[in-house]
């Protein structure tokens, strides 16, 4: 999570910056920050004070034209839950198996480096479909590189999109999604470059704006388009599925806000991608409100027209949080519907058989409870779980034998916050 001088997360973080103390977007605060990143100083966020009275430390990092405040490399859960730096502890979630290995942060430059298992070029050849953490045709990923699928969640949390409050309700459009995923795309490297040039993302679609929109698409693509005999570079896309159907030749995905052209798929992968996403398939296809989000890397023809390589699913609610299945879907609706503040657990590399909370409620006195979906067979990853971080309150939900349990009771009069998707960065 981050914070910077032009937006604020609620409730508005704290920081002791130079032996003075400055709250988001106050006055002074941008040139403290500035100050400190040019003498090299760590602010320290006062959510949690330790023993010593010092806070948590931080550090500051450009972005763009100013400056923002970030938290150390696997720091989060040393915040407070109501703490817009909070993140749940590691081992509970599958980021704790690719953070250092294959996610690197370094915040004496703030950028990020990410280790790759898929490529960003391709020679002429056959698409294939991605080890997409864990389960499908591949060995899974033993956590030193991301995914396709993980990228995709590393991106959905650096986005804060796994993030709620009640006051985000109906707040979140595919506008705010795509800028925000964009936004944290901005200082991540792979492959010795930078990751934000090769994502295409689509803007929001309007007739009114239709050649303009064109135009910048155009324009990104040709940097990408193939040259003869040489390895192709490969552009990375984030978009809403509308429908991925047989073509006159192949097949075709069609995303959403991009109304003029498809993406093109051989029949190998199309047959694969009904094989590996079957479940999430399923549900897309028998739940009005899920949102189908494709993850993919492509390739620009001469002629203009992409192909896709390599691909992953995740489904989402109307509200954009990611859900596995349809237990997921009730367990996130239940908090949605109840006002409750939460972080959604994203799976990155691990299999479906490895241990994840599915939410860690953020509104609750002392530790944030993390919630726990224990399905058929899963009564040994329970047992592992009650050993793993006795400190922390555990909620489980067995699905196959009850209804969703009363969730941990809400903290009285807990801080509302402002939704990060709805403001600057």
């Amino acid at each position: 999570m981050e914070a910077s001088a032009h937006g604020m997360t609620a409730p508005p973080a704290v920081y002791e910056i130079g032996g003075q103390r400055f709250e988001i977007g106050s006055r002074g605060f941008a040139e403290a920050i500035a100050e400190a990143h040019a003498a090299h100083q760590r602010p320290r966020c006062m959510c949690l004070r330790s023993g010593d009275g010092q806070g948590v430390e931080m550090y500051v990092a450009r972005l763009g034209d100013g400056y923002i405040v970030k938290r150390m490399p696997d720091t989060g859960s040393h915040h407070a839950p109501d703490c817009s730096s909070y993140e749940p502890p590691a081992e509970f979630s599958g980021v704790g198996q690719v953070l250092g290995s294959a996610i690197t942060e370094d915040p004496a430059t703030g950028e990020t480096t990410l280790k790759l298992d898929f490529p960003l070029t391709k020679m002429p050849g056959r698409s294939q479909m991605p080890p997409a953490g864990g389960d499908g045709d591949r060995v899974t990923s033993d956590g030193t590189r991301l995914s396709l699928r993980g990228l995709l969640h590393y991106l959905w949390d650096q986005a804060e999109l796994t993030r709620w409050h009640p006051g985000f309700a109906g707040k979140r459009t595919w506008g705010t999604v795509r800028r925000h995923l964009l936004l944290a795309a901005e200082d991540k490297i792979a492959r010795g470059g930078s990751l934000q040039s090769r994502f295409y993302i689509p803007e929001l679609f309007s007739v009114e704006q239709r050649d303009a929109i064109n135009a910048r698409r155009t324009a990104q693509w040709a940097q990408f388009i193939a040259a003869p005999g040489k390895p192709q570079h490969l552009m990375l896309l984030i978009a809403e599925v509308k429908e991925i159907v047989p073509a006159r030749y192949g097949f075709k995905a069609v995303v959403k806000h991009v109304p003029d052209l498809a993406f093109a798929l051989d029949e190998r992968l199309y047959r694969r991608l009904g094989r590996r996403f079957e479940s999430e398939l399923l549900l897309w296809s028998a739940t009005e409100d899920i949102h189908m989000v494709m993850v993919a890397s492509f390739t620009v023809a001469s002629s203009g027209m992409p192909s896709i390589v390599e691909l992953s699913l995740m489904p989402v609610t109307r509200c954009w949080l990611p859900v596995e299945d349809g237990f997921e879907k009730q367990l996130v609706e239940r908090l949605v519907t109840d006002g409750r503040s939460f972080v959604k657990g994203l799976r990155y590399n691990l299999g479906t058989g490895c241990a994840l909370a599915s939410a860690a409620l953020t509104d609750c006195a002392g530790s944030a409870p993390l919630l726990f979906i224990v399905r058929a067979g899963g009564e040994d990853s329970e047992r592992h779980l009650q050993t793993l971080v006795p400190s922390v309150p555990l909620w489980l939900w067995h699905p196959a034998s009850e209804a969703i349990p009363v969730l941990p009771p809400r903290q009285p009069h807990a801080a509302r916050a402002t939704d990060p998707s709805t403001e600057p960065r």
